[in-house]
C-alpha cells in the first residue's frame, strides 16, 4: 500500500519539484543568486527533491503517532521535522558546491528552511481543506477533521460510541476519536445513513447482510464488523427497507 501511494505521487511531486525549484532559483532567496545559473537552479531543485523525500518519511511516521490530532497541528509539527534533513542537505550542497557553513551558522540555516517549509506545508494544508473527496461529501469538517489523513478520503461505514470516545469504521480501517456520538451524526447527516443502536449509526450502503437471533437483528458490515439494531430502532430500519 505504502509503495502504490509512493509510485502514484512521484509523477505530481516531480512537477511540483521542477516548478517550486525553478520559481525558487529565478527568486534567489538568501543570495542564492550570486550561484549563478544553472547552479541557482540545481541548488532549489535539489532541496525540493530532499524536502520531498523527507516530507514522504515524516508523513509515514506521523501517521502512526499523530493519527488523532487535529490536520493543522499534524501538518505544523511535519514542516518541523521536514527542516531538519532539508537543512542538512543545506550544508551538505553548501560544502559541495561553496564553502561550507560554519557550526554556529547551522541555527539561522534552520530557521530560514523551517520558513520555507512552513510556507510550503501551509499550501498543502490549504489545499487539502479545499479538496472533497467524491466518496465523503457530505461529512462535516467536526469528523473529518478529527480523522487520521489516511482514512479522510475513506467511504464512511459506521460510528460506534465508546464511552466518551467514537470508533470511526471506514473502508481504510478505523480509528478512535473524542468525540460524541449525537456531533457525529450531526457531521454525516448528508449521508444515507440510519442510527441503529444507541451506540451505532450505520451507513446503508455498508450492509453486506442482516441477520436475526433472540428476537433483534444485527448488521454485518462490508469490513465484517457487526452493528447491532436494538428494539427502539428497528421498526424505523424496517419501514425504511433496510431489512
Amino acid at each position: 500500500m505504502i509503495r502504490t501511494e509512493f509510485i502514484n505521487g512521484l509523477l505530481p511531486a516531480l512537477a511540483t519539484i521542477l516548478v517550486l525549484g525553478s520559481f525558487l532559483s529565478v527568486l534567489g532567496p538568501y543570495q542564492t543568486h550570486q550561484l549563478g545559473f544553472p547552479g541557482v537552479w540545481f541548488y532549489w531543485t535539489g532541496l525540493m527533491c530532499v524536502g520531498w523525500l523527507s516530507n514522504t518519511l515524516v508523513t509515514l511516521v506521523l501517521r502512526r503517532f499523530t493519527g488523532n490530532w487535529p490536520r493543522l497541528a499534524h501538518y505544523g509539527l511535519a514542516s518541523f521535522l521536514i527542516s531538519i534533513p532539508v537543512t542538512l542537505g543545506v550544508a551538505t550542497i553548501q560544502a559541495l558546491i561553496s564553502r561550507p557553513f560554519m557550526l554556529g551558522a547551522l541555527p539561522v540555516v534552520f530557521i530560514f528552511v523551517w520558513v520555507i517549509s512552513a510556507a510550503v506545508t501551509a499550501l498543502g494544508w490549504l489545499l487539502d481543506r479545499r479538496s472533497t473527496a467524491p466518496d465523503v461529501p457530505a461529512i462535516g469538517r467536526t469528523l473529518l477533521d478529527k480523522l487520521p489523513p489516511r482514512l479522510q478520503r475513506a467511504q464512511l461505514l459506521a460510528l460506534q460510541s465508546e464511552d466518551h470516545y467514537l470508533r470511526v469504521h471506514t473502508a481504510a480501517g478505523d480509528a478512535l476519536i473524542l468525540m460524541r456520538l449525537s456531533d457525529a451524526m450531526a457531521a454525516v447527516e448528508g449521508l444515507d445513513g440510519r442510527q441503529t443502536h444507541r451506540s451505532w449509526w450505520v451507513a446503508r450502503a455498508a450492509v453486506d447482510t442482516v441477520s436475526r437471533g433472540d428476537g433483534r437483528a444485527t448488521l454485518t458490515l462490508s469490513n465484517n464488523v457487526q452493528a447491532p439494531v436494538s428494539r427502539t430502532h428497528a421498526p424505523a430500519l424496517r419501514e425504511a427497507g433496510w431489512y
